[in-house]
């Protein structure tokens, strides 16, 4: 069992792993040893997402998360399997808890008076300086 907060548990079996071979430069290991690693993990029908969380991590997944709600996440940055095994988990762990942080509403506010007061008198400032720039004897 994965702890991902207090309250999130995800059981072991609802996590799909397979290994792949990593792309990329490495020799002859990278086309013998299959060390990268694709983690899948079904969101929309894992008991522990409640609907407000996988709509967040849905949007936080963005291209990781397919049509049906399966988060996929490939590692292949060590050349180690456990290690690549490791980082999935960290990293579908770390997606989650950041799902779990509600963002806050924002509420419009209105300037105050002094505020808006205060911008009028810089704008009058400013127009009365590019004013004395003009030259000298115009009357426009």
């Amino acid at each position: 069992m994965i702890e991902v907060t207090t309250h999130i548990h995800i059981e072991d079996d609802e996590i799909e792993e397979q290994f792949i071979r990593s792309p990329g430069p490495g020799g002859q290991n990278v086309n013998k040893v299959s060390t990268g690693v694709q983690l899948r993990f079904d969101a929309k029908n894992s008991p522990a997402i409640y609907p407000a969380l996988f709509a967040r991590l849905r949007t936080l997944a963005g291209q990781r998360m397919t049509k049906e709600g399966v988060l996929v996440i490939s590692v292949h940055d060590t050349r180690s399997q456990a290690r690549n095994r490791e980082l999935a988990l960290e990293r579908l762990v770390a997606l989650i808890r950041e799902a779990t942080i509600v963002p806050k509403t924002r509420r419009p506010t209105k300037p105050s008076r002094a505020a808006r007061a205060r911008r009028v008198e810089g704008k009058k400032k400013q127009g009365a300086i590019k004013k004395m720039r003009a030259k000298v004897g115009r009357n426009d």
